[in-house]
């Protein structure tokens, strides 16, 4: 190789590092979400709260009118064994919800993973993405909802942000149905919950 090829080459890895070394990557941002819950059952409401962990990644910028891909992978949680003294003896019909970001349009999604929920499925309507699982989930027992993988488009400018849906017992972001044991025999719960606090997990910078 003669010396002039040879800086050509040396010249153009110096000019691709800085490049790489300040690239944005996306990276896995840990968190934990608290809702607060609420059972209708033939006893009465029942309060009380559930937490969900997870890691979801999204890049640090993306271009106007850019693609970009949002991973949410839930962390293994248990459906509790009792819940303010009843025996829950399992759940289904499980429903949580994740709003398309602002700033953003929806492209793709799709689910991989997850375990002992039974048959999950996504759908998205007026810019809200719902998984749900079929469960039975027994109470006591460890599941694993499936990661959703979701393609979007950049707009023009601003910022794109991942959080959960939810803000009230009437407007939740998760709900499902509890069947919980009592003395006058097995009773159908429909729960309604919501995150509280509901924080910001990643931004995405356009530009």
């Amino acid at each position: 190789m003669n010396s002039t090829l040879r800086r050509a080459l040396s010249i153009a890895v110096l000019a691709v590092v800085p490049i790489l070394a300040f690239a944005p990557v996306a990276a896995a941002v840990p968190t934990t979400v608290n809702f607060d819950c609420r059972g209708d059952s033939p006893a009465g409401a029942q309060y009380f709260t559930l937490q969900q962990g997870a890691e979801v990644t999204a890049p640090a910028t993306v271009a106007p009118g850019g693609a970009l891909t949002i991973v949410i992978d839930p962390a293994p949680n248990t459906v509790p064994a009792k819940v303010n003294g009843y025996t829950v003896k399992r759940v289904h019909t499980m429903a949580l919800k994740v709003p398309i970001p602002a700033n953003s349009t929806y492209v793709s999604a799709t689910l991989s993973g997850g375990s002992n929920v039974g048959t999950t499925n996504i759908s998205v309507s007026n810019g809200i993405a719902t998984i749900t699982a079929s469960g039975p989930i027994a109470g006591g027992s460890t599941f694993e909802l499936p990661t959703v993988t979701a393609n979007l488009t950049a707009g023009s400018s601003g910022t794109i942000q991942t959080k959960l849906y939810g803000t009230s017992y009437t407007n939740p972001g998760l709900t499902f149905t509890a069947v919980v044991g009592s003395f006058f025999g097995d009773m159908n719960v429909p729960t309604k919950c919501y995150p509280n606090p509901n924080p910001v997990i990643t931004t995405t910078t356009i530009g």
